[in-house]
């Protein structure tokens, strides 16, 4: 007959080996997790304005709007440029924060490309807020040529904010707001405007430069506040420049994409 083992003995080693398994295993998973927090050690971080988000402003910040004629009215007495510069003075008082407007009346993205040496980089800006669009699409209404073809549009904007990166400033882009305030599509060129307004989100995301969309601002605050469906008069005079209200507007959608 063949000797068997006593329970109380066959038990524990039962248990020794159970526990020789357990601890095995966490010894695994300890170096599995220390390995994973070495990976994630070696993993540089990206920089805070890489993916768009807003970077606290500085001491000494100067701060270029460049744009059309909606900017170059916006550094007027009740322009968002100087509503703009008013609330940054207030809050910001300490960092001697400097707004300049570099707005030209019927510009588009070919004439920024143009000027933008004399009018932007000589500036020696640290912030460049461009907000641009809405000739290269008006422009265009009856005449494709006299306004901007997307594929130009598109490459102007690209070099735009390149050549403002390698003068050391950051960018934030804001798409084109609206030629018209109907809501739901109804205005003449607003399919047209989200095109290029698309082009505008794509390049922002590309270029890794923070975005301001105006386009959208407009449209879902229109389409709460004109309840008559008006084509003008809530934000704007006539369809595409600034009223009173249509400034304060852009001011605090823009000041709050500066972190104020």
């Amino acid at each position: 007959m063949a000797l068997r083992a006593p329970p109380d003995r066959l038990a524990i080693g039962i248990c020794t080996d159970q526990e020789g398994s357990i601890v095995a295993r966490c010894r695994l998973c300890l170096v599995l997790v220390f390995s994973f927090l070495t990976f994630l050690a070696s993993v540089p971080l990206a920089e805070a304005d890489s993916a768009g988000s807003p970077v606290p402003l500085a001491k000494g910040e100067r701060i270029v709007f460049l744009g059309d004629s909606i900017t170059q009215a916006g550094a007027g007495p009740n322009g968002y440029i100087t509503l703009i510069r008013k609330a940054l003075h207030e809050t910001h008082k300490d960092l001697g924060i400097e707004v300049i407007g570099a707005g030209i009346s019927g510009n588009k993205v070919p004439d920024l490309q143009r000027r933008l040496g004399k009018d932007v980089v000589s500036k020696k800006p640290t912030l460049v807020v461009i907000y641009i669009g809405i000739n290269d699409v008006w422009h265009g209404e009856k005449d494709p040529a006299k306004g901007t073809l997307q594929d130009r549009f598109e490459a102007g904007l690209k070099d735009v904010i390149g050549r403002i990166q390698g003068a050391g400033a950051r960018v934030i882009l804001c798409t084109p707001s609206v030629i018209g305030e109907k809501r739901n599509g109804e205005n003449k060129l607003d399919a047209r405007l989200d095109e290029y307004s698309e082009i505008s989100r794509k390049v922002a995301e590309a270029s890794k430069v923070q975005l301001i969309d105006l386009r959208r601002a407009f449209q879902d605050y229109l389409k709460e506040h004109n309840s008559e469906d008006k084509e003008r008069g809530i934000l704007t005079s006539d369809r595409v420049h600034l009223n009173n209200a249509g400034n304060r507007f852009v001011a605090d959608v823009m000041l709050k994409s500066l972190g104020n």
